[in-house]
């Protein structure tokens, strides 16, 4: 591999609802990217929460206000050479585009993955517990329970993961980047 193309980096956006499996399809990916000897970060929406946008709540301003913020440091990382990869809800249309702006503005890659797994499958995975206590009544704005999921109008790639094994999943991610000459 040569150093251009180490030093080409890209976003690769990872949407869907809590527990369809984004963030573990972004560290399988991850971990081949790195296999490889490529500069790549994952920006966990969970982990972004915790530190960069601690604070915010989860109305729709606020979860606009953070989907813009990771976008921005995804798009100043991609730009500066690293795969970044985002695990992230993102549940509405419009901050997505906002992001793929920026990184249109820029000239920086941008690939939106829909992880389509149906919400049925997500409850029964539930991940964090969160389908679980909204179902007991003790959490309301459950994306796509209570509060709304726009899926992305034309995604790069739409991943079903009941389908599929997680590995397979990265490895059709990483075939879509192979396609756009990113990896």
């Amino acid at each position: 591999m040569t150093t251009t193309a180490r030093a080409r980096g890209a976003t690769v956006w990872l949407t869907g609802l809590p527990s369809a499996g984004k963030t573990t399809v972004a560290r399988l990916l991850c971990d081949r990217l790195r296999a490889e000897g490529r500069r790549v970060e994952v920006l966990d929406g969970d982990e972004i929460r915790r530190f960069l946008t601690a604070g915010l709540g989860f109305s729709r301003a606020d979860r606009n206000t953070n989907v813009q913020r990771i976008g921005l440091v995804s798009e100043v990382l991609a730009r500066n050479g690293v795969l970044s990869v985002v695990p992230v809800i993102a549940p509405y249309a419009d901050g997505r585009e906002a992001v793929r702006e920026r990184h249109r503005a820029s000239g920086t890659p941008y690939v939106e993955v829909h992880v389509a797994t149906p919400v049925e499958v997500c409850a029964e995975r539930d991940v964090k517990g969160l389908y679980a206590r909204q179902a007991a009544g003790r959490l309301t704005g459950l994306t796509g329970v209570d509060d709304p999921y726009e899926p992305p109008r034309d995604p790069a790639l739409v991943l079903r993961t009941q389908d599929q094994t997680p590995r397979e999943s990265a490895d059709r991610v990483y075939a879509v980047l192979a396609e756009q000459g990113l990896v």
